[in-house]
């Protein structure tokens, strides 16, 4: 199954190498000089999820596997990198393999952290960032425009609607606007997609802050500037998360408690990232191995059953299935099957949050 690759993009000194020793606990380089991560830094990342714990006890699973997610710590962008600034050009083509783009964007001020722009202000930063992103995107549509000239001349009637979309969607990046807000049919996002354009992936906006941004009242404000782009930002502490992942769990949940968060970065921002990219959770349970799996709302039983294995989904029979709330009602899959609760479906069901699924396949 393809794991989620997300990719921390902002602006040098964002705090982007914080946030990425934060969610993984692992350490990373984050010093206060630009370009300090030229080639990104990458791990893989198990995010505990109590249902696959409760489950594998419940059927007594040799091995637990949570779902994970890659993250890739990319090097900052700064004005000019589309046009190779500052490493530019290898930072945008990084950024172009990842599956949902986090914007880490400085709340914070610090003296001995230098702003390249010599101010703070994340939603310049935004700009800035986007705005690098854009003009890429602008490049790679206007060679797929050179490309497509000659048979849309020649009367190739594909190739000319291609470009009579291509010089719509290059009049919308020339005004300053993502491929995400383009407004586009069926048939016109498989071409969009097909040019993997850095501006039409998801975006999480990650807003770091530390307590002077607090204390001083401007979270408040630059919250506020964002909705008027009809942003939402993630609002965290980078350094501090990342401090937090020293303790051990239970000072952990102490001192989130205390600053009324709650929960770990890591949770929220996989939380963030799955409704971004509009992922559920399944689960699959055997006595070796309990597990669970991140898919595509609306993902039905069969293509489910060939990203565990593709045996498993060619002799495809039909699926029992179970959701774990129901579930957790009993003291194992037995037991709720001995009281009619447990359910057997077709390839064409559509897997919903927190099912318990269970594939019946020949050989």
């Amino acid at each position: 199954m393809k794991m989620i690759k997300v990719g921390l993009v902002g602006t040098p000194n964002s705090g982007k190498s914080t946030l990425f020793n934060a969610l993984t606990n692992l350490k990373v380089p984050a010093e206060n000089y630009p370009f300090c991560t030229v080639d990104p830094n990458v791990a893989i990342v198990s995010v505990k999820d109590e249902r696959v714990d409760l489950l594998a006890d419940m059927e007594n699973s040799r091995k637990r596997v949570h779902p994970s997610l890659e993250v890739i710590d990319i090097a900052g962008l700064i004005k000019g990198s589309s046009k190779g600034e500052g490493l530019g050009n290898r930072f945008l083509d990084h950024i172009r393999k990842v599956d949902l783009i986090a914007y880490v964007l400085r709340g914070f001020e610090n003296q001995n952290v230098p702003h390249p722009a010599g101010k703070v202000d994340p939603v310049e930063d935004l700009e800035t960032v986007e705005m690098e992103m854009i003009l890429s995107d602008l490049e790679t549509v206007e060679n797929r425009i050179m490309k497509k000239l000659k048979k849309a001349r020649s009367g190739d009637r594909e190739a000319k609607f291609e470009i009579e979309l291509l010089e719509r969607l290059r009049s919308h990046l020339l005004e300053g606007m993502t491929v995400r807000s383009f407004e586009r049919n069926e048939e016109e996002d498989e071409i969009i997609k097909s040019l993997f354009l850095l501006t039409d992936k998801p975006a999480l906006h990650v807003l770091n802050v530390d307590e002077g941004t607090i204390e001083s009242g401007k979270v408040d404000e630059y919250v506020e500037r964002f909705k008027e782009r009809s942003i939402e930002p993630m609002i965290i502490d980078a350094k501090l998360e990342e401090e937090l992942g020293e303790l051990d769990e239970n000072e952990r949940k102490e001192i989130l408690e205390a600053y009324g968060i709650g929960d770990t970065v890591l949770h929220r921002f996989l939380k963030s990232c799955c409704k971004l990219l509009d992922l559920i959770t399944f689960l699959t349970t055997t006595e070796n191995e309990t597990r669970g799996w991140n898919v595509k709302r609306g993902t039905v039983a069969y293509d489910a059953a060939g990203m565990i294995h593709t045996d498993m989904q060619k002799g495809f029979i039909k699926v029992e299935v179970i959701n774990f709330e129901e579930l957790r009602k009993y003291s194992s899959i037995k037991q709720a099957k001995e009281n009619g609760k447990v359910e057997y479906h077709g390839r064409d069901y559509v897997i919903k949050e927190g099912d318990v699924l269970r594939f019946l396949f020949k050989v």
